[in-house]
């Protein structure tokens, strides 16, 4: 097994992950399914750890077996990249590898809904990409980043772990900073970023409380800031946001999100009937009307918010998944499958 080879069926074969486990085959990701390479011989302790050891630096196999853990960026020799995973399972080493496209990809080609070109101009603010593993919520929020670039002047500042898209400055200034490599932590990256001068930064994600609380008082302070986060809709983003802090600071959290809000885009990838996968998007905006349900705590109603405001650019994912089945996109089953409550007009 030479996991540069593995590298490169995987590229070719357009997959999103490769797996790699003791005692199995090596399987690819391939528009959401686990696909064996039976081709491939089983892989044995030793070859995992050969093959994983020689993509890390010493200081890289130094933390890794003091975390257990590892997340890495890796670039082949054809300039493909990879967003790496190295753990332990069961005592062997096991690896997951993400593909990372060449070039970044644009709005238009991922279809971003209309109103992102409106939010991308604003000044300051906060606006989230949310949605499971694995729904291109780094590919969407590298997409914005290079909107920003491509139309505006501005000092753009992204913390990563790892880096996956490399940007290049176009009209921007475009900084990336590598979570063990340039930063300590996000919390602590996140600390200093204001004496850098940033009109945008992008956190990769928010994953703690001192993160999410640091990105917010970020977005107080006359930034606009772009990040991610593990939830599956706009109203649950909310509420893991306000539930992840004490509660004698959850009231002062929901006037901090009230305010500095801009939008929620909660994501999932569909597969398509003629084959690969498409984004459905949730899209809240906040409004007067959703942030005073935020500072009331009232976050059951903000799905009716997005229902009943449509031409402001807010869809829920309902409508979303019922629009992909009228254009054709994605069929019955998958669109009532991913739905909430759906019924067909």
């Amino acid at each position: 097994m030479d996991i540069n080879n593995l590298f490169q069926v995987a590229a070719t074969k357009q997959a999103s992950d490769l797996h790699l486990v003791v005692g199995l085959k090596p399987y690819l990701r391939i528009d959401g399914a686990l696909v064996t390479l039976d081709n491939e011989p089983t892989i044995t302790r030793q070859n995992i750890e050969e093959q994983a050891y020689s993509l890390l630096t010493p200081a890289q196999k130094e933390r890794l077996k003091n975390n257990l853990e590892l997340d890495v960026a890796y670039a082949a020799s054809n300039g493909s990249r990879f967003r790496v995973n190295v753990h332990y399972e069961k005592g062997n080493l096991g690896l997951v590898a993400r593909i990372i496209l060449n070039q970044i990809p644009s709005l238009e080609s991922i279809d971003m809904p209309k109103v992102t070109y409106n939010l991308l101009r604003l000044q300051q603010g906060l606006i989230l990409v949310t949605g499971p593993t694995g729904c291109g919520k780094s590919t969407a929020l590298a997409a914005m980043i290079e909107h920003i670039n491509s139309e505006q002047n501005r000092n753009i500042i992204t913390l990563e772990d790892p880096i996956e898209f490399i940007f290049k400055p176009k009209k921007s200034i475009v900084i990336q900073r590598e979570l063990g490599n340039d930063i300590l932590s996000f919390q602590a990256g996140l600390k200093h970023i204001v004496r850098q001068d940033p009109d945008v930064i992008m956190v990769g994600e928010m994953r703690d409380l001192e993160t999410i609380a640091a990105t917010i008082t970020l977005a107080e302070t006359g930034h606009l800031v772009l990040a991610t986060l593990h939830t599956y809709s706009a109203a649950q983003t909310v509420d893991r946001i306000i539930d992840i802090f004490p509660p004698y600071q959850q009231a002062q959290v929901k006037q901090q999100l009230s305010s500095v809000l801009s939008a929620i885009i909660s994501q999932r990838l569909v597969p398509k009937v003629k084959g690969g996968r498409v984004a459905a998007r949730e899209v809240l905006i906040n409004t007067p009307a959703v942030a005073n349900l935020i500072r009331e705590n009232k976050l059951a109603q903000i799905s009716t918010v997005i229902e009943t405001n449509n031409k402001i650019g807010m869809v829920s994912m309902d409508k979303a998944l019922k629009n992909l089945y009228k254009d054709g996109l994605i069929s019955k089953g998958d669109m009532e499958l991913y739905s909430t409550d759906i019924t067909l007009d």
